[in-house]
């Protein structure tokens, strides 16, 4: 049985399965580095991880949505409606307080973060018998879950999603011993029958097994492990948008003849590559750059510009 790339091992290999393993190395191994950082770089911290990768990476769905003219037509309802209903559902959230408004979104986000591990593992396992597949789900989602079930469960973490006290917290050290247990039984579990399947078939699924093991480490690593703000926001981030950005340029433009993508056909090729960050990291400095200075004043603020020299 051959592998199941979406695109080809090479691409696949840099862009989707390794940046989980690589900021986690960096991590492991760069932690007085990466905590200068943290403490004289912010700005460029919050430009590139937040900005360029978590928000960007939100922005590429528009090369298979809103750019592809076939796909909008036929879902023309949906793409024009959604935001729409979304921009009266956070309203609404918004009148009953700021804090159930971010709360509601870092559920999502979180729900969001954990299907795209899901998706991905799915993928990757498409030519596989589907008999014992609800083995793979168990262990992506506790690869995901666990880590979050901490966060609920244990002291106090030193980072956020996107605000303080955002999540419901239950301090409980008998329930964290169990999901603890639970999840380590998962993963032996998990170990035993890849080895033995791979033994039997005489087969081993490489980009399957290298998500769920990116998956494992970095949200582990992020979330459990370390307990900085700095190393949340890069595993999380970085093993997030990346994958997803490549995801979309390798199926929605790459793999596409010119004339089945329209216009897209400019983003083909080395150069198209380019302008396609290019624009991503436009929109998406654009939207933030707006946050800024309308709501959060942190990087840039309207206040703080001074025109009376001008």
């Amino acid at each position: 049985m051959k592998q199941p790339w979406i695109h080809k091992a090479t691409t696949d290999s840099i862009f989707i399965l390794t940046p989980s393993f690589i900021v986690v190395a960096i991590v492991i191994l760069c932690q007085n580095w990466l905590l200068q950082i943290e403490q004289k770089y912010s700005f460029y911290t919050w430009l590139f991880l937040i900005v360029f990768i978590d928000v960007a990476h939100v922005y590429s769905t528009l090369f298979k949505t809103y750019f592809v003219n076939s796909e909008f037509k036929q879902r023309k309802k949906l793409y024009l409606g959604l935001p729409l209903l979304c921009f009266v559902f956070g309203l609404v959230l918004s009148l009953f307080g700021s804090k159930l408004f971010w709360s509601v979104l870092a559920y999502v986000a979180v729900f969001h973060f954990i299907r795209q591990q899901y998706g991905f593992m799915r993928l990757y396992s498409k030519n596989e018998d589907k008999k014992y597949s609800w083995i793979d789900t168990i262990v992506i989602y506790a690869a995901t879950l666990y880590p979050m079930l901490f966060w609920f469960l244990s002291t106090k973490r030193n980072f956020n999603w996107f605000v303080e006290n955002e999540f419901l917290k239950y301090k409980n050290s008998e329930l964290l011993e169990f999901t603890t247990w639970m999840y380590c039984i998962i993963l032996v579990l998990y170990v035993f029958r890849t080895i033995f399947n791979a033994i039997q078939s005489n087969y081993f699924n490489i980009p399957k097994n290298a998500i769920i093991t990116g998956t494992i480490l970095s949200w582990y690593f992020g979330i459990v492990y370390y307990n900085n703000d700095l190393i949340f926001t890069l595993l999380n981030v970085v093993s997030h948008g990346v994958p997803y950005m490549a995801l979309i340029y390798l199926n929605e433009i790459e793999k596409k003849s010119p004339t089945d993508i329209g216009f897209l056909k400019i983003f083909k090729h080395k150069k198209g590559i380019l302008l396609f960050i290019l624009v991503l990291f436009f929109i998406a400095f654009f939207e933030e750059y707006m946050w800024e200075i309308l709501i959060w004043n942190e990087q840039f603020s309207v206040k703080k510009i001074d025109l009376t020299n001008w």
